[in-house]
């Protein structure tokens, strides 16, 4: 038998999240959505930029992101910014809801992508930077382009 391959592309990202907060652990999750709300998102019509996941009587909810509606989908189109269900193994769920709780870590979705013909959610396990955190990282990073210019000059007059 042919065995299928799976191909995943990647339909938005949350920078914001990059910038936030350290990103400790990654999960995949299944997402419950419409049709027209996926058509939208084949179209590239969401944002993750202010989305947080919650965890409610033992399922876990992603809150805040926006699916645009479709502009086809006339009556059949839902709120924007509704909860979603969020798809994963109880233990899972259970794992990372007591990690939320004891340690004080937050989960976010950092980024939205078709696994074959499913739509996935891959959410990180983040703890919150601190002002000093966000400096920091944007020194190394400013001091990481100045060291590939200077090698780069430096390569083509050798």
């Amino acid at each position: 038998m042919a065995e299928k391959k799976q191909t995943s592309r990647v339909i938005a990202q949350n920078r914001k999240a990059w910038h936030d907060y350290f990103v400790d652990e990654k999960y995949e999750a299944g997402i419950a959505l419409y049709g027209t709300e996926v058509k939208s998102i084949r179209n590239g019509a969401v944002n993750l930029k202010d989305s947080y996941c919650s965890l409610k009587n033992g399922e876990l909810f992603v809150i805040g992101m926006h699916i645009s509606p479709y502009e086809k989908g006339n009556i059949f189109n839902r709120e924007p910014l509704r909860d979603r269900k969020l798809l994963m193994h109880k233990r899972e769920i259970m794992k990372l809801g007591g990690l939320m709780t004891q340690k004080g870590y937050t989960l976010v979705p950092l980024s939205l992508y078709f696994s074959g013909k499913n739509v996935k959610v891959e959410i990180g396990l983040c703890r919150g930077k601190k002002l000093y955190d966000k400096r920091d990282a944007a020194a190394e990073k400013q001091a990481n382009r100045e060291m590939d210019r200077h090698m780069k000059d430096r390569s083509r007059y050798d």
